[in-house]
C-alpha cells in the first residue's frame, strides 16, 4: 500500500473537513432548523413547532449543529436558547439559494446524489 505524503495527506484532510461542513447541512432537519435561527433565538420547543419534528429529533440535531460550530446556545431562566454561532451561515446559505434557484430543474432530476 502507498503511503500519501504529508501535503497530499493535508489535503486530503483538508477535503474531508470541508465535506463535513457541508454534510452538517444536508440534513433537511438541521437545513430547517438553521434557517429558524436565522431569524431568532429559539428554545426547542419553539424549534419543534417550527420545523415540525419530534423534540427528540430537534434535540438530536441541535446537538451535532452545536458541536459542528453552526449553533451556539445560553440559558435565561428554565429556557436553553438557540442561535446561529457564525453570521457568515446566512451569507452561505443565501449564496446556495440563488445557485439552486439558477439550477434548480437539474437538481431536483439528478440520480447521482
Amino acid at each position: 500500500m502507498q503511503e500519501l505524503n504529508p501535503v497530499q495527506s493535508e489535503a486530503a484532510v483538508q477535503t474531508e473537513i470541508y465535506a463535513k461542513f457541508f454534510h452538517g447541512l444536508s440534513n433537511p432537519t438541521r437545513l430547517k432548523i438553521v434557517e429558524a435561527l436565522l431569524d431568532r433565538e429559539m428554545n426547542v420547543s419553539q424549534l419543534v413547532d417550527t420545523v415540525g419534528a419530534s423534540q427528540s429529533q430537534v434535540s438530536n440535531q441541535l446537538a451535532c449543529l452545536k458541536w459542528c460550530g453552526y449553533v451556539t446556545s445560553r440559558q435565561e431562566g428554565k429556557y436553553i436558547l438557540y442561535r446561529i454561532s457564525d453570521e457568515r451561515v446566512r451569507t452561505i446559505l443565501q449564496l446556495a439559494k440563488e445557485i439552486v434557484a439558477d439550477n434548480a430543474e437539474h437538481i431536483r432530476c439528478c440520480t447521482r446524489m
